[in-house]
């Protein structure tokens, strides 16, 4: 676990509507990761923050609202300083549900097919990019050097988001 997880906020919904509302509310509000989100019976989802314990503080109180206000929320809950087994837990729980990593082969021949759409070595055009699946963009993201966005970032990005990153790296 990171050392700069310092606190652990939770918030609990049922359905996924409130669940996004509530992590985008939260993550808009504070200096805060959304880590993940897990599933329960009947419709109950818990998004998992991380950060220092007054951004979580502030980030699960707005995400709490927002939830509330869009859907149901169920309930919310700040630990500050979780001991190491908890976090030890949460990281199986991050692992398990985080996206394969992707082969370097793979890699290579999504940066390979851009830089031959684009027709220069990393000179990516928003139009030869447009022409690359999501997958290929997200591959692309990874091996680019000092992409602004971390590989949770990149795993959740929008294509709009990753094209639009992608051609301000090449300015």
């Amino acid at each position: 676990m990171t050392q700069s997880m310092t606190a652990l906020g939770l918030i609990e919904t049922i359905g996924v509507p409130a669940l996004i509302a509530a992590a985008d509310a939260a993550a808009k509000t504070a200096d805060v990761r959304v880590m993940t989100f897990e599933k329960a019976d009947a419709g109950l989802i818990t998004v998992y923050i991380v950060g220092d314990v007054a951004s979580v503080r502030a980030a699960v109180e707005a995400g709490g609202e927002e939830a509330r206000r869009v859907g149901k929320l169920v309930g919310t809950h700040v630990i500050p300083r979780p001991d190491l087994s908890v976090s030890a837990m949460l990281e199986s729980i991050w692992r398990k549900n985080a996206p394969a990593e992707s082969k370097p082969a793979d890699d290579e021949a999504a940066a390979d097919e851009a830089a031959e759409l684009s027709g220069t070595e990393g000179g990516e055009s928003a139009e030869a990019l447009a022409k690359l699946s999501l997958q290929q963009l997200r591959e692309l993201a990874r091996t680019t050097p000092g992409f602004p966005l971390n590989a949770s970032g990149i795993n959740t990005a929008a294509k709009a988001e990753l094209i639009r990153l992608l051609t301000e790296k090449k300015d």
